[in-house]
């Protein structure tokens, strides 16, 4: 089942301010590609980053330098996020998606230069078709950190992003990812065969920020499993320890009504957030987050 857009129609750009940086993202909702709109996945995990970029393992000290690659990268918001962190980053998606991403990334790049260039890393783009051997050896693994949101939302898309994870891969490698749950039958196939592969980490939502958060959307990061296969090859290193706070049970039943077959997830926020009076403005995320919900419903509402 296709995600329902989160944008309007006529929204074209999007501005987004990232580690006091005025971004703008081009997007085109009525494409036929779904890596044309700017999914919410991606602003958590930017935001994410910017909450959590003074020290520890997302600060500048420790990424500038990094290899990054980033998986269906869309509008390329969470690219560009590391970049920021002084990564060298390579943005991937389908063919078709490319030139709204390239235009993304140059019109970005200038404002950022223009501000602040010291901090910067690098940013390109690059095909990837997951399966493709010839579009992953043309990238250049391994990589220190692999990245996607909203990449998971069918099926069959599974064992392609596994497998391309997997050969992009070094011993060393983070795996993070940030989605939208709209399958509970997706989402638990999903963390099976993570778990199979990797030591999966939730990030606990007192590490994000606190207005770009929501109970339906979380973020993984992912480090390989120390196997006896490991263990027997002393020449490869260990992976590096997950330093963020994390659960490492999945939470996504908590404060979700999933309706099976639907695709409509029904959040239950009482919990986090506070009740909203007839009066009160909503903020863009919050706009957002209701558009969503009311864009499931209105897509299970047959109209005669």
């Amino acid at each position: 089942m296709e995600p329902d857009r989160l944008n309007s129609p006529t929204t074209f750009e999007m501005p987004l301010e990232v580690m006091g940086h005025e971004l703008q993202f081009s997007q085109d909702p009525n494409s036929k590609h779904l890596g044309t709109t700017v999914w919410d996945a991606s602003l958590v995990f930017a935001k994410f980053l910017e909450r959590n970029c003074r020290k520890g393992r997302f600060s500048p000290a420790k990424l500038k330098g990094k290899r990054v690659i980033e998986l269906g990268a869309g509008c390329g918001v969470s690219g560009i996020g590391m970049a920021l962190l002084g990564c060298d980053v390579i943005v991937t998606d389908q063919k078709e998606v490319l030139p709204l991403l390239q235009r993304n990334v140059e019109r970005n790049i200038s404002r950022i230069m223009q501000k602040n260039p010291d901090s910067f890393g690098s940013i390109k783009v690059a095909e990837l078709q997951w399966g493709d051997e010839s579009h992953i050896k043309a990238v250049g693994p391994p990589f220190d950190y692999i990245i996607g949101t909203d990449v998971v939302y069918v099926e069959h898309l599974l064992e392609p992003l596994l497998q391309t994870i997997l050969a992009l891969s070094g011993p060393r490698t983070t795996t993070m990812l940030g989605y939208e749950i709209r399958s509970t039958s997706v989402h638990e196939k999903m963390l099976q065969m993570w778990k199979r592969n990797f030591d999966v980490k939730t990030v606990a939502k007192s590490k994000m920020d606190e207005t770009f958060q929501h109970p339906s959307i979380q973020l993984f990061i992912m480090g390989f499993k120390q196997s006896a296969e490991c263990t027997e090859n002393p020449g490869q290193a260990t992976v590096e320890k997950v330093d963020v706070e994390t659960v490492v049970e999945d939470e996504s039943s908590e404060g979700n009504v999933v309706v099976e077959g639907s695709g409509l997830v029904e959040e239950n926020v009482g919990d986090h957030s506070k009740p909203i009076s007839q009066n009160a403005k909503l903020s863009e995320w919050e706009a957002r987050r209701y558009g969503a919900m009311a864009a499931r419903v209105l897509k299970d509402v047959k109209i005669s």
